[in-house]
């Protein structure tokens, strides 16, 4: 899977981030440019990740189990391999394997039943879903975020923003949230396949990204939390913190 990732990379549309990119764009997304880049920034071409975290496993419950993981992503074409080992109990592990390659959505847990929706999902909507989730966790690599990288900003009020980035015929929007700091705290889209009982129902879906650091000269977020948000509730099922980050310009 790593050597198809590697296959579907893009030449570069650009080497280096300009400010002038920032003319036309709504204010809270310029904002956040200017504070977590400077002009002149290399543009981001691939990274590897490390996390450490937790991952609920139950769907009505709470069944936190620690996982530990690496991922490879690559920014153009938009793809990325998230390889994980989660601690059932003492001594025995599931080993997960979740990715976004060429346009095609992968998720292959290593035990039978770990995750039903496996079986239920169309291709098509696990491909909106892992991509989703390349999109979502752009504030890693946020140099992907720039217009000259193919994502759209629209603005909705001071503090919000919509995003939208093509693959093909995938496509993915976003309302981006921004705190006084000018960085971004959620992105929320608003129908990614989730399980709910025995049936795939398309549900809004929030990220939240804090404990924002320098890394090569530009501010992101090393720790953050996935959720559902369900009729009855926020439903978080995903926190992590990277341990290790590395960018390849």
């Amino acid at each position: 899977m790593l050597v198809r990732l590697e296959s579907a990379r893009l030449a570069a549309t650009a080497s280096r981030y300009s400010a002038q990119e920032l003319e036309h764009l709504p204010a809270p997304v310029a904002r956040y440019f200017r504070t977590v880049l400077k002009d002149g920034q290399a543009i981001i071409s691939a990274a590897s990740v490390a996390h450490t975290g937790s991952f609920n496993l139950s769907v009505a419950g709470e069944q936190w189990k620690s996982f530990a993981s690496t991922q490879r992503v690559i920014t153009r074409r938009p793809g990325f391999v998230w390889d994980a080992r989660i601690a059932m109990v003492p001594g025995i592990a599931v080993y997960v394997h979740d990715a976004y390659v060429g346009g095609e959505g992968i998720l292959t847990p290593s035990l039978l039943g770990l995750w039903s929706m496996v079986d239920k999902i169309s291709a098509r909507d696990l491909a909106e879903a892992e991509f989703m989730r390349f999109f979502a966790e752009a504030t890693w690599y946020p140099s992907a975020l720039l217009p000259s990288q193919g994502v759209q900003w629209q603005a909705v009020d001071e503090h919000t923003a919509s995003a939208t980035l093509a693959d093909g015929a995938i496509s993915a929007t976003m309302l981006v949230s921004f705190n006084q700091a000018g960085l971004i705290e959620s992105v929320r889209v608003e129908a990614r396949a989730a399980l709910v009982g025995k049936l795939i129902v398309h549900t809004p879906w929030e990220g939240r990204w804090f404990n924002y650091q320098e890394r090569d000269g530009m501010l992101v977020p090393l720790s953050g939390e996935a959720a559902w948000l369900h009729a009855d509730g926020r439903k978080p099922y995903w926190r992590g913190t990277i341990t290790a980050l590395a960018y390849e310009f």
